[in-house]
């Protein structure tokens, strides 16, 4: 069965990683829902640009995903749910006795508990269409933590152990739940941070990349949006029916230490 036709709603989309999800399921044929908390003229034309490149249809929902019932409007909204991808994240850094109530609040409600809201609302479409694929972007820290950051760790773990629970609830009908555990990823936000980071440790740019940034990632290389697009596009297809419930790292090399 191909994905042509089908249609997905990924959270977290107007940028980063989310649109490269976005844009990579387009040229393959399924009609998007980009979705962040703002509701600008460049989100909504975001969605026309993908309209008018790939032939889809897509359309921009604003919902903000630190609010369980935006979370559930954000799919009722879109009105068909064949995949889910759910994206959407924030982060802070600190020592967990500094680490700040609403810091924390944010992050557990954005990182985890859309994911949960999202699929409890997507599930019922998905099964009234016969066919669904749910794919959580968690992280290598959804496997291996890293000091000073307990609320990310804490919600991509946990992420992980919701999406075995889903694939295990899901595992006798065609409807797949995974999460993709990307490593370091080369996006605008992690570009800005390399001069600084360079600046901070007075060392170059490429020895900032490679043992403060990459410290972790054996490859020494960041992973690609393309690379994490192309690996949801795969858990949509016919070809990982028989995948669910698991895990794919795209990280390097990192979590294999």
């Amino acid at each position: 069965m191909s994905v042509k036709g089908k249609t997905a709603v990924i959270t977290g989309s107007n940028s980063g990683i989310g649109l490269g999800i976005a844009e990579e399921l387009a040229r393959a044929g399924v009609n998007v829902i980009l979705n962040s908390f703002t509701d600008s003229d460049e989100d909504h034309a975001l969605a026309a640009r993908i309209a008018d490149e790939t032939g889809v249809q897509a359309r921009y929902i604003k919902a903000d995903m630190s609010k369980p019932d935006e979370c559930r409007a954000l799919i009722a909204q879109a009105g068909a749910c064949d995949i889910l991808v759910n994206n959407a994240g924030i982060q802070h850094v600190a020592p967990i006795d500094e680490f700040p109530q609403d810091k924390w609040d944010a992050i557990i409600a954005i990182n985890m508990n859309s994911a949960f809201h999202t699929t409890a609302a997507a599930l019922p479409l998905m099964r009234k269409a016969g066919w669904g694929r749910i794919v959580n972007i968690a992280s290598a820290h959804g496997l291996r933590a890293s000091p000073f950051k307990a609320a990310y760790v804490t919600a991509k773990h946990g992420v992980v152990g919701m999406t075995k629970t889903v694939g295990l609830e899901t595992a006798k009908e065609p409807i797949t739940c995974n999460a993709v555990c990307p490593g370091y990823v080369l996006t605008p936000l992690v570009e800005a941070q390399i001069p600084d980071t360079a600046r901070q440790y007075g060392i170059s740019e490429d020895a900032a990349i490679e043992q403060v940034i990459l410290a972790k990632q054996p490859s020494k290389d960041f992973v690609t949006v393309e690379q994490l697009a192309g690996t949801v596009l795969y858990l949509c297809s016919d070809a990982a029916a028989q995948v669910t419930g698991t895990t794919i790292s795209v990280d390097g090399g990192w979590s294999a230490q």
